[in-house]
């Protein structure tokens, strides 16, 4: 008798649609959730794309890597453009929204730099001819230095005159 009191007495204190107690409350999705998930499923596809891509062994080309880039920055554009246009009626707070901005533009700037024809081949690493041959590059107009650099001639450095 007491349990049904209490379950009668909680029922009266109870908003529509809230749980009993004890029991769960159903799973809600936010406010346009069904909109966001696709482009968001959508850039993590693109996204995990490049990743493997590019930890793969056999590293792939600059061109595969700019079009695998490309096609991220694509949707992720999409979620930024769905969050701009729809931030108020979602409840998206603006942090959520500069913070996709700055992202976005951060990934474009990665597309450029990989994209661009300016980028060439990598360059090597390790030391140069001159490091190997024991010389400096540039030379130096230390007059006190030895005279073991690249611009030294047979009557001394050429900088120094």
């Amino acid at each position: 008798m007491t349990v049904g009191l209490t379950v009668s007495a909680a029922a009266q204190f109870l908003a529509p649609g809230m749980p009993m107690p004890g029991q769960s409350a159903p799973q809600q999705a936010p406010p346009c959730y069904n909109e966001f998930a696709p482009l968001k499923a959508e850039a993590e596809k693109r996204g995990l794309a490049v990743k493997t891509a590019t930890e793969k062994k056999d590293k792939p080309s600059r061109e595969e890597v700019c079009e695998l880039l490309k096609r991220y920055s694509e949707a992720e554009s999409r979620i930024v453009k769905f969050i701009k246009a729809n931030a108020s009626s979602c409840g998206i707070p603006a942090e959520a929204a500069a913070q996709m901005s700055t992202n976005h533009s951060r990934t474009l700037k990665t597309v450029k730099g990989v994209c661009s024809a300016s980028a060439g081949p990598a360059r090597p690493t390790g030391p140069g001819l001159s490091e190997a041959l024991g010389t400096t590059r540039g030379g130096t107009l230390d007059p006190l230095a030895p005279n073991s650099g690249t611009l030294d001639t047979l009557t001394g450095n050429v900088l120094s005159r």
